[in-house]
């Protein structure tokens, strides 16, 4: 088989940009930067965005499903929980809930910003979009799971005073959140892979695990060769190495996000909002890019694996760091996010049970995710 037809995973920009992207964070790390700045960052950052998301396919391509959307969440997540901790430190009283309102977000923003785009996007190019019920019910369900021991049992438990854990009580909530998170990729991996292999195209079931067809070894939803492996170990660095530079980026912003937002008179969770967006823009349009291809699984992995990821590793990284962090910690969600969340669970559970869905419900998760922020901005 030629291979002078087969274009190269890695073309120039995304080589160039996340370098860049990182050059950049290195001259603005911990600097008050003008506005002229900001804007130059901003570009950085959007463009290690676009780059990320270039090389998460191509890792994926190589690895398959459901591998390749677990490399992007987890690297993602990672960096995420570094960028949640630093602020903290260095934040003091004043980001006291930063990890909730980041949390909640990341939560609300890819169970139904990501999953309602799919599966609008889905939809639009089948009519109905078709996945496996069996995987994208079990990791709803751990989502639902992680976000009530997390984020809600902190506003009833009475060991202390406020929307907070006894010492002991976060100590349980972060060995059960690592355990959850560890027992999810062992299934997801391991155990029952099938369950989370994209539908193949034309299926017309309920979206059984036996119908996942096609396109583990499929992954960019063609018929090209999977890269090198020296071509895959590039990727993976520069997807590393773009995800530093989101991250980061996003840090160097966030004064100018929090002036911002305090000028115009808005809630301090706001700030938490923003920056969740800005983290999880590469796997919204990696989710969104998957939904084209006819591959609405892989987008639901996407976004219910960095829900997982994002609480089940950032509880446990905050209850680390709560060894040395001074001031409260407040985890639980007021009455008004409880009743999104479980609004929110309500819903993907009679989205995801069918193993259908039609425009018609990614338009009500899209209505829930703007609920979310109009109401993050007007509580």
């Amino acid at each position: 088989m030629s291979t002078a037809t087969h274009r190269s995973p890695l073309t120039d920009w995304t080589v160039i940009v996340p370098v860049v992207a990182l050059v950049a964070l290195v001259f603005s790390w911990g600097r008050e930067l003008p506005p002229v700045a900001v804007g130059l960052v901003s570009l950085c950052l959007a463009g290690a965005v676009l780059a990320a998301v270039h090389h998460a396919e191509v890792v994926a391509h190589r690895v398959g499903e459901p591998f390749g959307s677990l490399v992007l969440a987890v690297a993602v997540t990672v960096i995420e929980v570094a960028l949640i901790v630093t602020l903290m430190a260095d934040g003091g009283d004043k980001t006291a809930s930063l990890a909730r309102d980041t949390v909640f977000a990341a939560v609300m923003i890819t169970c139904n910003g990501i999953v309602g785009l799919s599966l609008l996007v889905g939809a639009l190019r089948n009519r109905v979009a078709v996945f496996n019920a069996e995987g994208s019910g079990a990791a709803l369900a751990t989502v639902a799971t992680l976000a009530v021991l997390s984020l809600v049992l902190p506003t009833f438990t009475t060991s202390k005073p406020g929307p907070e854990f006894s010492t002991a009580q976060l100590t349980f909530a972060a060995v059960a959140s690592l355990a959850l998170y560890g027992l999810f990729i062992a299934v997801q991996t391991v155990r029952h892979r099938d369950y989370f292999l994209p539908v193949a195209t034309g299926a017309t079931g309920g979206g059984s695990g036996n119908q996942a067809g096609a396109g583990d070894g499929d992954a960019d939803g063609g018929h090209a060769e999977p890269p090198t492996v020296r071509a895959t170990l590039i990727s993976l660095g520069l997807l590393l190495v773009a995800l530093v530079a989101v991250v980061g980026d996003a840090k160097s912003v966030s004064p100018a996000i929090e002036a911002g937002v305090a000028k115009a008179g808005l809630p301090n969770a706001v700030v938490g909002v923003i920056i969740a967006l800005l983290v999880l823009a590469p796997e919204t349009l990696a989710a969104v890019r998957a939904a084209r291809r006819d591959r609405v699984q892989t987008s639901l992995n996407l976004a219910y694996g960095s829900a997982i990821a994002s609480i089940g590793l950032t509880i446990p990284a905050i209850a680390l760091a709560s060894i040395w962090l001074t001031g409260p910690l407040l985890l639980g969600l007021g009455p008004v996010h409880m009743v999104l969340l479980a609004l929110t669970v309500v819903v993907s559970a009679l989205t995801i049970a069918p193993g259908r869905a039609t425009l018609l419900q990614g338009g009500v998760h899209i209505v829930l995710l703007a609920a979310f922020l109009f109401l993050a901005v007007s509580p």
